[in-house]
């Protein structure tokens, strides 16, 4: 079995999690729509995620929808006491899967008791509000209105911690002006190194950043950099990846998905890989050259 003790922990808020934790958007069928295609393996996968150690998941009931968190109930409820599932709002799917917002008053609530629902939760560990303003990427924009709602629904003690997602920091400052902020949700990765910046200040506040999209963006010849790395360390690309993501910063979350077993445990494995200075600066020069 796999130790993911080396990976450290963090805290969520006032929970401490291990910083390798587990997205379960990939349980979901293709697109994030439908159900999985084997369901038996999919709840293989919570199941070994669980035991292998991991104490932190991330979903949203607008996976699937509500395929996730359905599977996360059959899997694992009732959960252990030191598990905790952080789940987001702000979105919804159509018919067709595309994905719209969902900033409106009674679809936040609806959001929230619907994660309830299908979780099997009296409240929700820590919910991320996903911003929505463009769906490429943070763009500007008060989040006042949206981020009250979660607020009163906090208050009301249906939500006990409070993130964002696709957010920029003026946004952030916003925030933590309406409630506490435990956690950024942003795409970030060795070649998109937008939130560098970010990341360290939020590190110093004590509030802990959860990258998407660990291996994102490469061009071949970053990809064959990154090969390159992992080859010589004997270790997968994915594994190089997210090492390079806990070395980054004390305060980086890892939630790397998968609906395969094995590639869980090559994920989690990736908490014992040792990266060397010169391994480091080598891996740097993988955002310098994506923005050559």
């Amino acid at each position: 079995m796999t130790s993911i003790e080396q990976s450290g922990t963090f805290t969520l808020g006032d929970r401490p999690v291990k910083r390798l934790g587990y997205g379960a958007m990939q349980l979901a069928g293709p697109g994030v729509f439908g159900p999985p295609r084997d369901h038996d393996a999919a709840l293989a996968v919570l199941r070994e995620a669980v035991a292998s150690g991991v104490d932190h998941i991330d979903t949203s009931d607008f996976y699937g929808p509500h395929v996730t968190n359905q599977l996360i109930r059959e899997a694992l409820h009732p959960y252990a006491d030191d598990l905790v599932i952080v789940t987001k709002i702000g979105a919804r799917r159509d018919d067709k899967g595309a994905w719209l917002p969902a900033f409106a008053p009674e679809e936040l609530a609806k959001a929230v008791h619907d994660n309830l629902r299908n979780l099997g939760l009296d409240a929700l560990d820590v919910v991320n509000l996903r911003i929505m303003f463009d769906t490429h990427g943070p763009a500007e924009g008060s989040i006042e209105a949206p981020l009250t709602v979660l607020a009163e629904l906090q208050q009301k003690g249906l939500v006990r911690r409070v993130g964002l997602s696709n957010v920029t920091a003026a946004q952030i400052a916003e925030g933590r002006k309406i409630t506490e902020i435990v956690c950024v949700q942003n795409q970030y990765n060795l070649a998109h190194r937008s939130d560098d910046a970010l990341i360290d200040a939020l590190a110093r506040d004590g509030i802990a950043y959860v990258p998407f999209f660990p291996l994102g963006g490469f061009s071949p010849l970053q990809s064959s950099t990154l090969s390159d790395v992992a080859t010589r360390l004997g270790a997968t690309p994915m594994q190089v990846a997210l090492a390079w993501l806990l070395h980054r910063a004390p305060n980086i979350l890892l939630i790397p998905g998968t609906s395969s077993v094995g590639h869980l445990r090559e994920n989690l494995a990736a908490a014992e890989l040792e990266l060397s200075d010169d391994v480091i600066k080598e891996l740097d020069s993988v955002a310098k050259l994506d923005h050559a």
